[in-house]
Order: C-alpha cells, then sequence, then structure tokens
C-alpha cells in the first residue's frame, strides 16, 4: 500500500487557493494509478517515488506544475507531453485551474507508463553539460 507523506499536506496548506485543488487532484490520480507509490519532498516540492522517482508537481504563486521523471522515455501518444523549453517547468505546461490538465483517464495511462518504466528499470540517459571553452578568471581570483 502506497503511504502518504505528511508534509505534502503542509506543503497543500500552504499553497496559493487555486492551486490546492490542482494539487489534491494529481495526488488523487497517482495514488489511483499506482496504488503502492510513497510520497516525499525532494528539493521543498512534493515527489512520487515507485520504484524510483516517478513524478513531482510543485505550486507556485500563479500556477502548477506536474512532471515525469522519464518523460523524455514515455510515449506520449496523445501529444500532450512538453519536453523541451517552454515557459514553465512541468510536462504540462502552466497549470492554473483543473481544466489545465488533461482528463483523469490519460492522465493515469501516463502515470501507469511511468510506473512500468521504473519497475522495468529503465535508466534516462543524462549528460553533463560541458563548457566548450574555459572562462577567463579575473586575476584576483588566481593563485598567488
Amino acid at each position: 500500500m502506497g503511504k502518504k507523506d505528511p508534509r505534502v499536506d503542509m506543503y497543500f496548506a500552504k499553497s496559493a487557493g487555486f492551486a490546492k485543488p490542482v494539487l489534491e487532484h494529481i495526488r488523487a490520480l497517482v495514488h489511483k494509478a499506482c496504488p503502492d507509490v510513497q510520497e516525499t519532498m525532494k528539493w521543498s516540492f512534493p515527489h512520487f517515488d515507485y520504484k524510483g522517482t516517478m513524478c513531482s508537481m510543485a505550486g507556485f504563486k500563479q500556477h502548477c506544475s506536474f512532471s515525469f521523471w522519464k518523460a523524455s522515455l514515455m510515449k506520449d501518444p496523445d501529444k500532450i507531453l512538453t519536453t523541451t523549453g517552454g515557459e514553465a517547468m512541468g510536462h504540462f505546461g502552466k497549470i492554473t485551474r483543473l481544466k489545465d490538465l488533461p482528463s483523469s483517464k490519460i492522465m493515469i495511462k501516463y502515470i501507469k507508463e511511468a510506473a512500468k518504466l521504473n519497475v522495468a528499470g529503465v535508466k534516462v540517459v543524462r549528460t553533463k553539460a560541458t563548457l566548450k571553452k574555459q572562462p577567463k578568471l579575473h586575476p584576483i581570483f588566481l593563485p598567488l
């Protein structure tokens, strides 16, 4: 059975009024789609873990966000995930109300896919950003 984290409840209590129903709805869908999910707080916002980090959500002053840890590996048959750039953190853009989210049926389908990726042990290949050229340091920072 999944576990709810009281710190997530405290996070909701401190969220903006418009964000509370959005965040609570997302939380309910994640638990419905993946009953064994574990809630936690990472980087000061709610995350859902199931055999690894699966997804996260956040509430800001004027919008909310929801992200899948392995979105770049998901199939996205409904073409709803934003996986590059964009105006806001998250794979559904800026969420300001429940109507900004896909249907519950679609959300559950995507959450289940994210859980399956974790069960299969699929890893996201992350590359380190490298500088093409080392920046020149001001002489004040150079050793004597």
